[in-house]
C-alpha cells in the first residue's frame, strides 16, 4: 500500500559537502529506484545534538519526504543500518494531518524565501 513519509536522518559531521551531497543522493535514488516518489527534501544542515552520539557533538541533519510502498521501508532503514555514515535516522507514516501541515510549513517556507 502506498503511504506518504517523512524520513531524517543525521550524517556525521566529518563528511565534506561533496561526500553529503553524495550520501543524499544515494537515499534518493534507493526511493526512486523502488518505485517510490521524492515529494520534498530539505537540508538542515550541521546542528548541534541533544546528546552525543558515537562521541560525536554534531551532525548534518537530512528530511526527505516521499511517497511508497509500505514493504519499503525495512529495504530503506537496513540501507541507514550498513551506513557508516548515518548516525540517526527517524521514519514515519504521515496521516492526512501531518501531510497538511507539511504542505503547510513548505508554502510558509517558499513565501519566505520570496521575500
Amino acid at each position: 500500500m502506498i503511504k506518504q513519509y517523512e524520513t531524517v536522518f543525521i550524517a556525521t559531521p566529518v563528511l565534506s559537502e561533496a561526500q553529503m551531497k553524495e550520501a543524499v543522493a544515494k537515499y534518493v535514488s534507493l526511493i526512486k529506484d523502488n518505485g517510490g516518489e521524492v515529494v520534498y527534501e530539505e537540508d538542515w544542515g550541521l546542528k548541534q545534538l541533544a546528546y552525543p552520539i558515537q562521541k560525536k557533538t554534531t551532525g548534518f541533519y537530512y528530511l526527505i519526504e516521499f511517497k511508497a510502498d509500505s514493504s519499503f521501508i525495512d529495504v530503506l532503514e537496513t540501507q541507514y543500518r550498513r551506513d557508516e555514515r548515518i548516525i540517526r535516522f527517524l521514519t514515519f507514516a504521515m496521516d492526512k494531518h501531518a501531510v497538511a501541515y507539511a504542505e503547510k510549513r513548505r508554502a510558509n517556507k517558499q513565501n519566505k524565501d520570496k521575500e
